[in-house]
């Protein structure tokens, strides 16, 4: 048997992103450029312990330097109040060897909520150049509301959705 290894998020190939409905036109995207994170995982039993990811929220980018800066603002992430936002996890069932759920806390403007990722572990193994180390690829995604994190600008007329679609990947390096 195996012993769970400790993994740190590769922030040159980490990308947190999101699509949300702009007057039910079209979906804008943002992603977020400054994500830092790790957990523990054990690739015989598939168990995931001690994850914890930190999302800068100043560092969203939507590629609209106006939206950007409202999209920082009170309305939205009140990034100047709440800096970060993060995700700990606190559970992971896999459902088949590459498929499964992670169910854990996001905090965003101060604000705690449950949220379920599915998940899917791409690719294990060495990286073949560069760092050499082992690498976990990993594809995860969610949705949540803006209205439970208090975050309702705009919710009610329908000029911005209240689902927000969270896409993340990830290549994840083994702590050697």
């Amino acid at each position: 048997m195996a012993e769970p290894h400790r993994y740190e998020l590769d922030p040159e190939h980490t990308t947190v992103a999101f699509f949300v409905s702009h007057i039910g036109f079209a979906d804008t995207l943002g992603i977020f450029t400054k994500v830092t994170g790790s957990f523990s995982y054990d690739m015989d039993t598939q168990a995931l312990s001690d994850a914890l990811v930190t999302i800068e929220t100043p560092s969203v980018e939507s590629f609209n330097a106006a939206r950007d800066n409202h999209v920082r603002s009170k309305d939205f992430l009140d990034a100047k109040s709440h800096p970060t936002m993060t995700f700990r996890a606190n559970a992971g069932e896999p459902s088949g060897p590459t498929h499964g759920t992670v169910t854990g806390e996001l905090t965003l403007r101060g604000k705690t909520i449950p949220i379920t990722l599915d998940v899917t572990l791409n690719r294990a193994e060495k990286y073949p150049f560069g760092h050499g180390r082992f690498v976990l690829g990993i594809s995860a995604r969610a949705t949540l509301k803006r209205s439970d994190f208090r975050m309702t600008y705009a919710v009610e007329n329908g000029l911005v959705g209240d689902e927000v679609k969270i896409m993340i990947e990830t290549e994840a390096m083994r702590m050697e």
